[in-house]
C-alpha cells in the first residue's frame, strides 16, 4: 500500500487576498483556481515552488461558525512547516516582502528554523535540516 497527503485545508477569510500573500510574499505557485458551481466556492491550491508534494487547499470560511477559525487553526501552536534548501535566501526574501517573522532565527541540532506568521495569524516554520 501506498499513500500520500495531498492537501491540507487552510481556512481563509478571501480567496484573492489569500492568493497574494501565499503567491508574491511567500512565493508560492498558484496551481489551481477553479469555480465549484454546485457549492458555490472556489477550489484554489497553491504550493511551494518546486515542490512535488502536498500542497494548500485555500478554503474560504463559508458558514458564520468558520470565521473563528481564520489564523487559529492550530490554537496559536506552529501549525504547518516549510521546508527549504536554502534558509537564509528564503529568510531574507521572505522578510523584504513583509512577511512578520515572531521567532528569530536559530540554529538548532535538526536545523536553522524561525517562525513566521501568515496573514491571519497562523505560525509556520521556516525550515531547513541540517546535513544528514
Amino acid at each position: 500500500m501506498q499513500q500520500s497527503l495531498a492537501h491540507v485545508a487552510l481556512v481563509v477569510r478571501d480567496y484573492d487576498e489569500a492568493i497574494d500573500f501565499y503567491t508574491r510574499k511567500l512565493g508560492f505557485v498558484l496551481v489551481e483556481d477553479s469555480y465549484q458551481p454546485a457549492q458555490d466556492k472556489r477550489w484554489v491550491v497553491v504550493a511551494p515552488p518546486g515542490s512535488h508534494g502536498t500542497s494548500l487547499l485555500l478554503a474560504r470560511a463559508s458558514a458564520p461558525e468558520q470565521l473563528p477559525f481564520v489564523g487559529n487553526q492550530a490554537g496559536g501552536r506552529v501549525f504547518l512547516f516549510l521546508r527549504t534548501d536554502d534558509f537564509w535566501r528564503d529568510y531574507h526574501r521572505m522578510a523584504a516582502a513583509g512577511v512578520q517573522f515572531v521567532r528569530a532565527p536559530s540554529v538548532e541540532v535538526y536545523g536553522t528554523v524561525a517562525v513566521f506568521e501568515d496573514l491571519y495569524g497562523n505560525h509556520w516554520d521556516l525550515l531547513q535540516y541540517s546535513a544528514g
